[in-house]
């Protein structure tokens, strides 16, 4: 399996990716190596789903990453309905 996650980061943005192995990716966060890239603290997982193929992990970051602050609040919520509303409400 492949994995797409959400991270939320200390400054409260969130950063979106996929990998093969959920549990490695996650250990390899730590602040010392974020700061690097993010100059932050290490952020924290908040969502992730897996996917049957690298593709399909893929094609869902991208998606993901052009989402709006609130659509993957409620994506991290698990709110469906409102990922819906705000779909169609490309103002929010």
């Amino acid at each position: 399996a492949f994995f797409t996650y959400l991270l939320r980061c200390n400054d409260g943005s969130y950063y979106a990716g996929h990998t093969e192995d959920l549990e490695v990716r996650m250990r390899s966060i730590t602040p010392a190596r974020w700061a690097v890239t993010r100059q932050n603290d290490a952020p924290i997982a908040e969502w992730s789903q897996d996917f049957p193929t690298r593709d399909e992990a893929f094609d869902a970051e991208r998606q993901i990453k052009g989402w709006s602050r609130a659509k993957k609040e409620a994506l991290i919520a698990g709110d469906w309905q409102r990922i819906s509303a705000l779909s169609r409400n490309r103002q929010c």
